[in-house]
């Protein structure tokens, strides 16, 4: 195992804390004279997350998103788009629901001060920079007539696109059809959206290159030779799993998966070819983007949360009527499934009308691909510029990969999930955390606190939408 964390002065320290959580007592069960238990903070956060969760869940859902310019401006268009947290730009939009603020960038209680910084800044970089001077001053590929914010698929004219139109009984593109509605249209947002992808995913590979190449080559040398690092020698104290159950299963996974694509090509719908490039992309990007995600978050899954969440997700699927399909639900139903929503309309312009139809030569945004230019570019300039000013700390955290992919979980993802996000991460992470004079006392209330909450707001919605 090699370590990609910087090393720093801080290191030792924050060494002790992970052999603490990996050798010391149950985690749950551990007590301290000095403070109460982490099992009762555990339950206090649970018990009142649940509690609240009833107010914006269900006695008062205008909580879910307080868009104040909306409110005093209702019949205006553009304060619409300037200040809904649902569908424009969000200016001033919150939210009192834990739901909204952790439900798609995850707790913002558990994710460093520096990352959050550099969240702030691409997004207002995004939104309120970039978005306005495209959409208002410069109208890019026509941006007024498609709604500022939206996930969906446009026709030329603005309408909807019907994407069943141009899909054969083969589920592959009827050309006749799709030419007859003319090109798919995008969102402004939602065009620039991708470009600031492309930024990121080049920025990636030049950033991990450029400020962590050559600890990863001494780290991988290091451990080459047998030296050992603090966790790998915390990792000695359980049994290896041997190399070749890994190659095994990666042999038998790549073989299988290529049968299917081959020989049940008419269910799979990707070429072989397909799968190997997959699995080169991944392959490629699996280091850089785990360096940017080790330094920058810490991300806690659990085999329980994702199997309810799969029971949840069916039972509703079977139960509720019209769910995922907005045209036909209320205007204020919470059934829209604006997650699987961007999924289906990244399938159409990835697979079944293909990206050279939209970002290449017969598509109306071959712009969007310069994107991966300035995302190389870019940490090549924020490492010369930390190199002519080394005794500058704050440069090496200009993490652009970061900054750039600000906006990545929009959409689905909406302003108001943004501004509460960042807003409450600064609360506890600049204001709060400080306070806790011990490096442990802040793992335990950002982990455990994160924890109750959650648990307490999912708990709360489960009952609710059984109820509803």
């Amino acid at each position: 195992m090699v370590s990609l964390i910087p090393y720093n002065q801080k290191h030792h320290a924050q060494s002790s804390v992970f052999t603490t959580y990996m050798t010391g007592p149950s985690a749950l069960h551990e007590k301290d004279e000095s403070r109460m238990s982490r099992a009762k903070f555990f339950l206090i956060a649970l018990f009142c997350s649940f509690s609240w969760y009833l107010v914006p869940g269900y006695l008062f859902t205008t909580l879910s998103s307080i868009s104040w310019i909306c409110w005093a401006f209702s019949k205006s268009v553009t304060a619409q788009q300037i200040g809904s947290g649902m569908r424009g730009l969000g200016l001033g939009a919150l939210t009192l629901d834990w739901t909204v603020v952790a439900s798609f960038l995850f707790s913002p209680l558990i994710c460093p001060f520096f990352s959050i910084v550099n969240v702030f800044l691409g997004y207002t970089l995004i939104m309120y920079i970039v978005i306005p001077i495209s959409y208002w001053g410069l109208d890019v590929h026509g941006a007024k007539k498609f709604p500022i914010f939206s996930s969906h698929l446009f026709t030329y004219q603005g309408q909807r696109y019907n994407i069943s139109a141009i899909v054969n009984n083969k589920f592959e593109i009827d050309m006749v059809q799709y030419q007859k509605q003319g090109r798919i249209n995008l969102s402004m947002f939602f065009s620039l959206t991708y470009g600031f992808g492309f930024a990121t995913i080049a920025s990636t590979l030049t950033h991990v290159a450029l400020f962590y190449g050559r600890e990863i080559y001494e780290r991988f040398r290091a451990s080459y030779k047998g030296k050992e690092d603090i966790h790998t020698r915390l990792m000695r104290k359980y049994k290896d799993i041997p190399s070749w159950w890994f190659h095994v299963l990666l042999g038998v996974t790549i073989a299988v998966s290529l049968v299917l694509c081959i020989f049940m090509n008419d269910q799979v719908q990707m070429p072989w070819w397909g799968l190997l490039f997959a699995s080169v992309i991944a392959f490629i990007f699996t280091l850089p983007i785990s360096v940017i995600t080790a330094t920058t978050n810490q991300f806690i899954g659990t085999i329980i949360a994702g199997t309810v969440n799969i029971l949840v997700a069916w039972w509703q699927l079977t139960s509720i009527e019209n769910i995922c399909q907005d045209d036909l639900l209320p205007p204020d139903s919470p059934w829209t499934c604006p997650g699987d929503r961007v999924f289906f309309d990244a399938s159409v312009i990835w697979g079944l009308v293909g990206p050279k139809r939209i970002f290449g030569s017969l598509g109306n945004y071959s712009s969007m691909n310069w994107f991966f230019l300035g995302g190389a570019m870019g940490p090549v300039f924020v490492w010369l510029f930390h190199k002519a000013f080394p005794k500058q700390s704050w440069i090496p955290l200009i993490n652009l990969p970061v900054l750039l992919g600000a906006t990545a979980y929009m959409p689905p993802a909406t302003a108001v999930n943004y501004n509460s996000w960042i807003l409450v991460g600064t609360i506890f992470n600049f204001f709060i955390f400080p306070l806790q004079k011990e490096v442990v006392a802040k793992v335990q209330l950002r982990s455990f606190g994160s924890s109750g909450c959650r648990g307490g707001f999912h708990g709360c919605a489960t009952i609710l939408s059984q109820l509803a």
